[in-house]
């Protein structure tokens, strides 16, 4: 005695993959990149900063033009 196979009603005529992510699997990351980001442009909270001139003024530009 056999068992039924099972067909799929709808083939793919592409051929390609279909993936469909939740959507807290892309804001996530955003929220986590954001929150690094403002911990870096906001560098008089560094306790340790070695204090390059050269690398606080990009940092400040950037977050002037972010904050835009």
């Amino acid at each position: 005695m056999s068992a039924p196979t099972h067909t799929r009603p709808h083939p793919a005529a592409s051929g390609g993959v279909d993936v469909r992510l939740p959507w807290w699997a892309i804001v996530l990351p955003a929220v986590a990149f954001v929150a690094l980001l403002l911990l870096i442009l906001n560098p008089a909270d560094a306790q340790a900063a070695a204090g390059d001139p050269t690398i606080a003024h990009v940092l400040e530009r950037a977050k002037e033009l972010v904050l835009r």
